[in-house]
């Protein structure tokens, strides 16, 4: 598996732990069954960006590439995750890719001009809110009543759900792959357990979803993926 995702290459491992690596990660957690390899990749850097490994992040991107996925695809997951970690984050994660991409000459598609208003945003946002989410969409901290989160979560109506989850390049399936993801290695547990039943209402299996937080072990630690699976069961049981 190490083979097939990086080569002959070095992929970053220190000599003292590439036995380790290789048995522990590839050999573990890469060759699991009931996630597909692309899909793998798609939670790898969104844990990688997530928790700002940005050495380790690059030599993912020119994997994910060789993997197939487009470079279109992958800024996109690196914009997402901002919504979660910092667009800070993405900024750096998004740098990070870029060197890579121009190593390859890979040129991304420019940005098309957008005119949506602020309104628009927000319907749209919301829409997607209650297809994601259904009965759960406002409660807790997006609730509408709630004087204190409604002073920010608004912003992450129009900006989240309105304009990041429709930017073309990653459909909405991959979109749940790496907020589950992203928010595993970030240690949100609540969000995890919030959105990792969402994702089932965009096509993810239980299994998948699972698989998605394992994946994110080598990166942000096997014992946020356990609280994070822990969070989960709770809600899938």
């Amino acid at each position: 598996m190490r083979r097939r995702l990086f080569g002959d290459g070095d992929d970053g491992a220190p000599a003292n732990m590439r036995m380790l690596d290789t048995e522990a990660v590839y050999g573990a957690v890469w060759s699991r069954p009931g996630l597909a390899l692309d899909d793998r990749m798609v939670c790898a850097l969104a844990a990688l960006a997530a928790v700002q490994r940005l050495p380790k992040l690059g030599r993912h991107v020119g994997a994910a590439l060789d993997l197939g996925l487009s470079a279109q695809a992958i800024v996109e997951i690196l914009i997402q995750i901002g919504i979660y970690a910092g667009f800070a984050a993405s900024e750096e994660a998004v740098a990070a890719a870029g060197m890579v991409f121009d190593a390859r000459g890979i040129a991304l598609p420019e940005e098309t001009a957008r005119e949506d208003s602020l309104e628009e945003l927000s319907a749209r946002g919301r829409k997607l809110m209650q297809q994601l989410h259904g009965a759960r969409a406002t409660g807790g901290y997006a609730s509408p009543d709630n004087k204190v989160t409604g002073a920010l979560y608004p912003l992450a109506i129009q900006y989240g759900y309105g304009e990041i989850w429709f930017r073309p390049g990653l459909d909405l399936r991959r979109r749940a792959l790496v907020a589950v993801a992203a928010f595993t290695a970030l240690r949100l547990e609540g969000q995890v357990k919030k959105f990792g039943q969402s994702a089932l209402n965009l096509g993810l299996s239980r299994t998948e979803v699972i698989e998605a937080i394992i994946q994110t072990a080598p990166f942000g630690g096997f014992a946020p993926a356990l609280n994070a699976l822990g969070a989960l069961s709770e809600a899938l049981a």
